[in-house]
């Protein structure tokens, strides 16, 4: 089992994701990519600006407090905590910053609790997001 390490934010494998969809990509300056298995990276953007929270999601509980310790060492994570998922079909959660919004709220006021700029959420509403694009360009369900 490796450890989860923190590198550069421009080395995360969904930096460009994030870039081009923030309100404040400013936030990137102080973002980390969270390394968790064979070199696979993903970005940890702190809170700041628009931007109130933010979350990882993890499938081993140990992965998640472990990166829970790294990211509370970090500025711009406030209140790192876990969200230990009660049912084996959904990830567990590294959580930072306010509480988000519940998971049925309306995707306008999640985009801007996670500081999304007003672009992407339309991008989002319109299209759906990446995994339903990518379905339909390979002929998927909808």
């Amino acid at each position: 089992m490796l450890s989860p390490y923190l590198c550069k934010a421009k080395t995360a494998d969904d930096y460009a994701y994030y870039r081009d969809r923030l309100a404040e990509p400013h936030l990137l300056d102080q973002a980390v990519a969270v390394v968790v298995a064979f070199r696979v990276s993903v970005l940890a953007v702190p809170v700041g600006g628009t931007r109130q929270g933010g979350f990882l999601a993890c499938t081993d509980l140990w992965l998640a407090f472990a990166i829970r310790e790294l990211l509370a060492q970090q500025p711009g994570f406030p209140d790192a905590r876990v969200r230990v998922a009660e049912d084996h079909t959904v990830c567990h959660q590294v959580l930072w910053g306010e509480p988000p919004p519940p998971p049925h709220e309306n995707d306008v006021t999640l985009g801007r609790f996670f500081g999304y700029s007003p672009t992407a959420i339309a991008a989002f509403l319109r299209d759906g997001p990446p995994a339903a694009r990518l379905g339909r360009q390979r002929g998927g369900a909808r």
